[in-house]
């Protein structure tokens, strides 16, 4: 059955901003550069503008997105596309510092919806549909984009109810980084291989660089949502589910994630962690990382352009691919936000319009911009055959491999209690007994999916026949 997954702040301040910024701006438009309103034409009970100066004045859409690391190349490519279209329009770009899904609650409520959405991540498809923020797609898609993104369009991942909503464009590859300079340092010849050279790798580090203040390993612990950003790579590649689901029962079974959580606990216990690791959150690990106090970690492919903007290296640094529990590369390593990128709001006053931006910017030449200006790695074949490699230092380790894949989506369901990221970075810092810890897990995880699965909410069935293993060489060879 792996086989059909193959190929693949304020209230106050927002109000303000939506009437700047949002699709429908009924008489509530800001003045754009021309004095004109930024919205849709002339407010409502204004006069009516004359022909000449309505056939004159461009269309004028609203695109929101969440993606504050990729900035620089949305606004170049927005700019690119309002300077060359031919069809009289312009897209104001929207770019959201945080509490992104709150603000798009707000403005579709207040009648202020964007016209073009950003999908950020898997449980935002689910949530936007059922919210009524997207439009299927499936009746504007050219033949062309049919044949480009058909081997990628998934249940679950793009499409819900059979139904398309949005389409792929890059995700981001997970590897273990480390830092070369330590490593030399230490008599270490290569990244490790196994939880158990992992181990050893850390005490060896810190041994190394305690005395400059550096340490062998580090997570960004703080976080209850990310903190265990370690396991998957590590556990898929070994060959286990995502997030503590097992594929095969259909089922929640977090006993896959133990030998892990061990690993992890017993470098905190060795003192390989750097003093602090609790309280840190990924900015304050990579600022670590950049001046040379971390040996290694696990992250995403995000960490290039970091390391030559916001936080430039002063270290030499490499990629890896993650250990896995015994050695054996039984899996593959899930590539984490793909099968997903922009959909079409059905309350745009200029769906047509909309749609002529939207397929721009899923055209080969625009997506491949992305990975050559290093924000992320395709998963489009069409684009990867055509995007050259980003010119970013350290780019080269995170290029995909066969070991890296696009995986079915884990069922999301409502949990009581603690969740499973909070529960057993608790037991990494401060320990307890992680049996009974993960017997809870399964018990309230559980609980949970057949609620929902009762509910019709969530269809998550065994797939008793699937093998991680049929997903390698899937993206790359």
């Amino acid at each position: 059955m792996a086989r059909k997954w193959l190929g693949i702040a304020l209230t106050g301040i927002l109000a303000s901003s939506l009437a700047a910024c949002g699709g429908n701006n009924e008489g509530n438009a800001s003045p754009s550069a021309s004095g004109a309103p930024s919205g849709t034409g002339a407010a409502s009970g204004s006069p009516a503008a004359s022909p000449a100066a309505s056939q004159a004045e461009p269309v004028k859409l609203n695109f929101w997105t969440p993606d504050r690391g990729a900035t620089d190349h949305i606004k170049a490519e927005i700019a690119r596309y309002n300077e060359t279209n031919k069809d009289n329009i312009q897209v104001e770009v929207n770019i959201m510092a945080e509490n992104y899904d709150q603000q798009l609650d707000i403005a579709f409520a207040s009648n202020q919806a964007p016209d073009i959405v950003r999908v950020n991540g898997l449980p935002s498809l689910s949530v936007f549909v059922k919210k009524g923020y997207l439009e299927p797609l499936d009746d504007r898609l050219t033949p062309d984009m049919k044949e480009r993104f058909g081997s990628l369009l998934r249940e679950g991942v793009n499409q819900i109810g059979g139904k398309t909503y949005t389409l792929p464009n890059y995700g981001t590859t997970q590897r273990l980084i480390y830092n070369v300079e330590l490593f030399e340092k230490a008599g270490i010849k290569e990244p490790p291989k196994t939880l158990q050279e992992m181990i050893d790798v850390a005490k060896k580090l810190t041994a190394a660089g305690k005395a400059d203040g550096a340490y062998g390993i580090a997570g960004n612990l703080k976080s209850t949502g990310s903190g265990l950003r370690f396991a998957d790579p590590i556990g898929m590649l070994s060959g286990m589910g995502s997030s503590g689901y097992d594929y095969k029962k259909g089922a929640f079974d977090f006993a896959q994630l133990k030998p892990i959580i061990e690993a992890y606990r017993q470098m905190k216990l060795d003192g390989s962690f750097i003093p602090g690791v609790e309280q840190l959150d990924i900015d304050p690990l990579r600022a670590q990382f950049a001046e040379g106090k971390i040996g290694m970690y696990v992250s995403t492919a995000s960490e290039p352009l970091v390391y030559k903007n916001q936080f430039p290296a002063k270290i030499k640094w490499a990629s890896a691919l993650p250990p896995t529990i015994d050695g054996q590369q039984r899996g593959i390593v899930p590539v984490g936000n793909a099968g997903i990128f922009i959909g079409l709001s059905p309350k745009s006053e200029h769906k047509e319009e909309a749609w002529k931006f939207i397929e721009w910017m899923y055209s080969d030449e625009v997506l491949k911009s992305y990975q050559e200006d290093g924000v992320g790695i395709s998963v489009v074949p069409s684009v990867l055959a055509k995007a050259g490699k980003p010119e970013i230092n350290g780019i080269d380790g995170f290029m995909p491999t066969k070991f890296d894949a696009i995986i079915p989506p884990v069922p999301i369901v409502a949990i009581e209690g603690m969740g499973y990221q909070e529960a057993l970075i608790k037991y990494i810092l401060i320990g307890g007994d992680l049996d009974a810890v993960i017997k809870d897990l399964n018990a309230r995880y559980n609980a949970a999916l057949d609620k929902a699965k009762a509910s019709g909410e969530v269809k998550a069935e065994p797939m008793p026949d699937f093998d991680l293993s049929q997903l390698q060489g899937t993206l790359a060879k």
